[in-house]
């Protein structure tokens, strides 16, 4: 066996690709290079996951004092409590002895976790209480020092928590910028919210985690093409002449989202997303304000991402063949697994004041579209392991190739800058367009330049 140590990442090198990035997103080129190299990978979570904002959790899925969740930032394992004073903390999953996990399920209710290697015990908001024989193995010891490590920063934002690793970093609303407007659209439609109907599923994909995180800033030009079977086979309905009614939403720090023109879709009266009539009257409209209220009744968002790798999803399915369609909202995570890997974790949402039945039927039409064995998340997730392919042929490497992201500049189809939008961030129509990668991208190359967003 070699045991030749690795030699650590060149920073002149990660530097240098990062700057290339920096450089050509805004034209419309990304080098192959960053969707599966290590030393990429490995700046990636030192840069961004340590210095953004990263979702971690639903209020909805921690109700109670002493509720837990496990989760990820990046590649960190965290926890995620309801503390004895019903505070929110982040805490690494890690014992500060000699790095046992402290927590080994997904969730529970716990006033304290216990290390299963030497016994030191921490309360649920970190602090070390004590280990076996305290008094003859360690005498005086400062509790203070040797809690669990603590998100710095933890804000929740309509039930939604966040963590930022960076205690000198922005606040979450400067973090999210406009995307806070978009998703209070999305999640503040009626003053009970929305919750997490059951736990979210997880699966690995072969994929680079930014793929999807970008594919769902705001790709339309994919749909007729990769879920065309979908509709073939009369799962959905034609995607044809989609491309004409999608536009992109475009907002500071990475962050997108793909609209849809109900008003072309549906005529005046439309509808709410996909909602019905009966629906749409139990929300509280009244709660947006009026250039908010136009978007989600005329142009809403279907999917989106907030950067780096959080984003949603609001469609419509069968929940099982024969049965009247229903209404998701899905949230997922594309959790960063290695390069060119990835760890999807979805929720499925259901609105508070939903009946039982009306729950199960939005999560079975979700399942059905977008789970893990779901009719578009099939396509999805074939099709996204084409970059981290392209990312490890030499050949490509040689000839410093780069992908095509330049639908919407000067001279490239007909997409345009709506310069009449008077909502945050910038709109860009009609029809396909690729701001939004240019967007991600661009966002991607500052972070790892040392930009806090």
């Amino acid at each position: 066996m070699d045991l030749t140590p690795v030699s650590p990442a060149s920073p002149s090198r990660v530097d240098a690709l990062v700057e290339r990035v920096g450089r050509d997103a805004p034209r419309g080129l990304v080098p192959v290079d960053i969707f599966a190299d290590q030393d990429i990978f490995d700046a990636e979570m030192d840069r961004i996951f340590t210095r953004g904002w990263i979702f971690v959790a639903f209020e909805s899925e921690i109700p109670d004092k002493g509720d837990f969740v496990q989760r990820k930032i990046g590649r960190d394992a965290v926890i995620v409590t309801r503390g004895s004073r019903g505070e929110i903390n982040v805490l690494a999953n890690f014992c500060r002895h000699r790095g046992s996990r402290v927590c080994n399920t997904d969730q529970g209710n716990a006033s304290h976790f216990r290390c299963p290697y030497h016994g030191w015990v921490f309360k649920n908001n970190g602090d070390w209480i004590g280990a076996p024989d305290k008094s003859i193995a360690y005498g005086k010891i400062d509790q203070k020092e040797w809690g669990l490590l603590k998100a710095p920063k933890v804000e929740s934002f309509l039930g939604m928590i966040f963590a930022c690793l960076d205690a000198e970093g922005p606040t979450l609303a400067e973090y999210l910028g406009g995307a806070a407007w978009m998703v209070r659209g999305i999640m503040d439609l009626h003053p009970d919210g929305m919750a997490v109907i059951a736990p979210p599923d997880r699966y690995h994909v072969r994929a680079d985690w930014k793929t999807g995180a970008e594919n769902f800033a705001g790709d339309i030009y994919h749909v007729s093409v990769a879920h065309n079977s979908v509709s073939l086979v009369d799962l959905a309905p034609s995607f044809a002449g989609l491309n004409d009614l999608g536009f992109n939403y475009i907002f500071e720090n990475g962050h997108g989202f793909l609209g849809h023109d109900f008003d072309k879709m549906f005529g005046p009266d439309g509808h709410l997303w996909y909602y019905d009539a009966g629906m749409k009257a139990r929300f509280d409209l009244s709660r947006l304000d009026d250039t908010l209220r136009e978007t989600v009744e005329k142009y809403p968002p279907v999917v989106g991402t907030i950067f780096p790798n959080l984003s949603f999803i609001r469609y419509f399915g069968e929940p099982s063949p024969g049965k009247p369609p229903a209404v998701y909202t899905s949230w997922r995570q594309w959790q960063p697994a290695g390069p060119g890997k990835m760890e999807l974790w979805s929720w499925q949402m259901k609105w508070t004041f939903q009946t039982e039945e009306e729950a199960a039927a939005s999560y079975a039409a979700g399942q059905y579209g977008f789970g893990s064995a779901g009719m578009f998340e099939q396509d999805d997730t074939v099709v996204w392991e084409g970059a981290p392919d392209a990312a490890r042929s030499a050949w490509a490497r040689k000839e410093k190739a780069a992908f095509n992201i330049q639908m919407g500049l000067e001279g490239v189809g007909q997409q345009k800058r709506d310069m009449d939008w008077t909502g945050p961030g910038e709109v860009w129509r009609p029809g396909p367009g690729e701001p939004h990668a240019r967007n991600f991208y661009a966002a991607w190359a500052r972070m790892m330049q040392g930009a806090s967003q």
